[in-house]
C-alpha cells in the first residue's frame, strides 16, 4: 500500500473569496457552476468513500485525490453540464501499476453512466497525463455528479487531480473566451509559409528563445483575473507591457508600444504577486521569459494565437513549503542556500546569493479558446511528451525565471498572495505575430537555441 503526507486543503475565507471562486469555476461548491465549461478538482468532493487528499509533485497541480481503489467514489453536487451537444470530459490522472476506468454517473452512485475514462500505467503515481473522451448525449443543467472507481486491482490503481466538462458552444458570457477561427486560421497560415532560418554550425540544439525583461510597475490590478476592476486584486509586480492595468486588452496592449522587455515587438503583460520582506517591498532585478518546448517533435509547435492568455500557479494554496518541497524558491549565485526561515518556508541565502524561483506554465492547448473561467481549463501540461485529447495543440512551453535583490533572513518573506506556496503567474499574449512566428520556426521547431533577439 502506498503512503504519502497528507497535506490539508487551506480554505481561504471571507464573501468576497467565496464569490471569487465560484466566477472562475475553481471548484465546485455549493453555488451552481456558470456552464458546461467547468473544472472540478477532485478535492471539492461534497462526500466521498474511500478518498485521502495529498498534494500533487507538480507547481500549481494544487491537490489530488489518492489511494484510489475499486468502489471508491466521490460526489460533486451543482455541475452545470449545459445545453445539449457535444461534451467533452476530460480527467487528469496518474497511475503507477494496473489499469481501471473513472465512471462518472449522474443523479447516484448507479445513475445513468455520463461517462467513462479510461485509466492505465502514466510511470508514476504523481506522473500526471489528461484522458479525455466526448459525449453526445447527456443531462443537461445542473447535477449531482458521481466519480466511481473501477478495477479489477487488488489495490490502489489511480490517483485524480481533476475533472473538466467542455461543453460545444460554450462561449465567453461563461468565461470563456473563443478564439476567433478566421484570424487564427490567418495566422497559422502566416507561420506555415515561413522559411525558417538555416542553423549554423555548433548552435545549441534545445528548443528555446527568451523576452528579458525588467521590472516595469506595481498595481492591485488584475486584467485576467479582476478587468475592469482597479484596485480590487492583491499587488501585482508588472513585467512587459508598461500601459498593463485592470482595463488591459488585446487591443489595448498592441496599441501601446513601451515595454520593459527585449525584444520591442513583444509587447505581452506579464505578472506575478509582490513580494514583501517585513513591509517593504522588494522587487525582481528582472525577468527571463524562456519560450521552449518538452514534447518529443518540437516540430509539432505552433505560436500563441493573439489575445490569448493562461496562469499558472495557485494564489489560494496556503501550506508550507519545507526544504526539498516541489516548486520552491531557491538561492542562485555563490553560496547558494544557507539556512531556512524561522517558519521553513523560504531558503536564506548566503550573502552574494539571490532568492530566485522559476514558475513553469502549461504547454497544450484546446485550441478552441483564448481564456477560460478559471484561466488554466483551456490548457494543459503535457506529461507524455505530446499533446492529445481535449488539449491537441502545442504550444510554446513558457517559463518565469526570476531573482530577487536580497539573501533574506530568518523573518523570512511574505508574498501579497499569502505564502510561499501561492506564488503564480499571469502571460497576456501581445506579441507582434510575425516575431513571434519567426522565433518559434527558427528556435523551436528547429531545436535550435536563440538569444532575445530571436537569433542563433
Amino acid at each position: 500500500m502506498r503512503r504519502y503526507p497528507v497535506h490539508l486543503y487551506t480554505l481561504l475565507v471571507g464573501l468576497l473569496v467565496v464569490v471569487l471562486a465560484a466566477a472562475l469555476s475553481l471548484t465546485v461548491s455549493t453555488q451552481p457552476a456558470q456552464a458546461a465549461t467547468v473544472t472540478v478538482q477532485a478535492e471539492s468532493y461534497t462526500a466521498q468513500s474511500g478518498i485521502v487528499l495529498e498534494a500533487t509533485a507538480d507547481t500549481g497541480g494544487g491537490q489530488n485525490a489518492a489511494f484510489l481503489a475499486n468502489g471508491d467514489w466521490m460526489r460533486f453536487d451543482n455541475v452545470d453540464l449545459g445545453p445539449t451537444g457535444r461534451l467533452t470530459v476530460s480527467a487528469r490522472v496518474a497511475s503507477a501499476v494496473g489499469s481501471g476506468t473513472v465512471e462518472l454517473r449522474t443523479a447516484s452512485l448507479t445513475g445513468p453512466l455520463l461517462a467513462v475514462v479510461q485509466v492505465a500505467p502514466t510511470g508514476g503515481w504523481q506522473n500526471w497525463v489528461t484522458r479525455a473522451t466526448d459525449v453526445t448525449g447527456h443531462p443537461t443543467g445542473s447535477q449531482t455528479v458521481f466519480a466511481v472507481l473501477r478495477s479489477t486491482e487488488p489495490g490502489d490503481f489511480v490517483n485524480v487531480n481533476w475533472f473538466s466538462f467542455v461543453g460545444e458552444g460554450d462561449g465567453a458570457a461563461a468565461g470563456w473566451v473563443p478564439v476567433d477561427q478566421a484570424k487564427w486560421n490567418a495566422q497559422l497560415t502566416q507561420f506555415r509559409a515561413m522559411t525558417p532560418a538555416a542553423v549554423p554550425a555548433g548552435v545549441v540544439r534545445v528548443p528555446e528563445f527568451n523576452a528579458t525583461c525588467t521590472y516595469s510597475h506595481s498595481k492591485q490590478d488584475d486584467p485576467i483575473v479582476l478587468p475592469g476592476l482597479p484596485g480590487a486584486s492583491h499587488m501585482h509586480s508588472f513585467f512587459g507591457n508598461r500601459s498593463t492595468d485592470a482595463f488591459s486588452t488585446a487591443q489595448s496592449l498592441l496599441a501601446n508600444t513601451p515595454t520593459s522587455c527585449t525584444p520591442a515587438k513583444d509587447l505581452s503583460a506579464y505578472w506575478i504577486p509582490t513580494l514583501y520582506e517585513g513591509d517593504r517591498a522588494v522587487e525582481p532585478e528582472g525577468m527571463i521569459v524562456y519560450y521552449g518546448s518538452r514534447i518529443d517533435d518540437p516540430s509539432a509547435t505552433v505560436p500563441f494565437p493573439e489575445g490569448f492568455r493562461m496562469i499558472a500557479g495557485d494564489a489560494k494554496a496556503q501550506t508550507p513549503t519545507p526544504a526539498g518541497s516541489t516548486g520552491q524558491f531557491w538561492c542562485s549565485g555563490e553560496g547558494g542556500e544557507i539556512g531556512r526561515s524561522t517558519d521553513g518556508n523560504w531558503p536564506v541565502c548566503a550573502p552574494k546569493a539571490h532568492l530566485t524561483h522559476q514558475l513553469v506554465f502549461p504547454d497544450c492547448w484546446d485550441g478552441k479558446n483564448l481564456d477560460s473561467p478559471d484561466h488554466k481549463s483551456h490548457v494543459a501540461f503535457t506529461y507524455n511528451g505530446k499533446c492529445s485529447g481535449a488539449y491537441p495543440v502545442a504550444i510554446p512551453n513558457i517559463s518565469f525565471v526570476f531573482s530577487y535583490p536580497t539573501s533574506g533572513s530568518a523573518a523570512g518573506f511574505r508574498l501579497a498572495s499569502g505564502m510561499a506556496s501561492s506564488i503564480h503567474g499571469d502571460f497576456f499574449n501581445a506579441w507582434d505575430n510575425a516575431a513571434l512566428g519567426q522565433r518559434v520556426k527558427d528556435c523551436i521547431t528547429q531545436k535550435a537555441k536563440c538569444n532575445s533577439a530571436g537569433t542563433f
